[in-house]
């Protein structure tokens, strides 16, 4: 297998923080209710730290973190403004025409996940998109939680957070 060239470009931190700020509600496609998952652990840290609305899409899991989940991005109850995607590479086609038909504003790709095609054709129907990062990381590296490195330092700083 080659690893895709990159030639897409993402927007800008700033333009991630507001992505973020927008956001009032995030769907987390591809959720787990295992642990030891990526998703669940950015799951517990958006119910936990954030005020986001947090929807979880998983056809075969009937409850995460004592919510509901949805079998597709069309049985919500609203229409997310980011769709966060835990996904292999395969199922992100059929993932960003679900997201499209929904009317999300923003499709998330999570760390190690990216798609030239996809980025296009989100683009192009007007949808932000945000590749190879972590909501997690991003919003908690905007609001003083991390390090750039996407890791609790542990310093103690007068640098003031940015406010979401």
């Amino acid at each position: 297998m080659t690893v895709e060239e990159r030639t897409w470009t993402g927007p800008s931190a700033p333009e991630r923080l507001n992505l973020l700020r927008q956001a009032k509600s995030i769907a987390i496609v591809g959720a787990s209710d295992k642990p030891s998952r990526a998703s669940y652990f950015v799951a517990t840290y958006l119910q936990s730290s954030t005020r986001y609305k947090v929807y979880f899409v998983n056809p075969v899991v009937k409850e995460i973190l004592g919510q509901p989940t949805y079998a597709s991005l069309a049985d919500l109850p609203e229409s997310p403004d980011i769709v966060d995607v835990f996904r292999k590479h395969d199922d992100l086609p059929g993932v960003l025409d679900e997201a499209i038909a929904v009317g999300a504003k923003t499709l998330w790709l999570q760390l190690g996940s990216w798609h030239e095609d996809v980025a296009r054709d989100a683009a192009a129907a007007g949808l932000d998109v945000v590749m190879d990062r972590c909501v997690k990381i991003e919003h908690a590296r905007f609001h003083g939680g991390l390090h750039l490195a996407g890791f609790d330092t542990g310093v103690i700083s007068s640098k003031r957070q940015v406010l979401a």
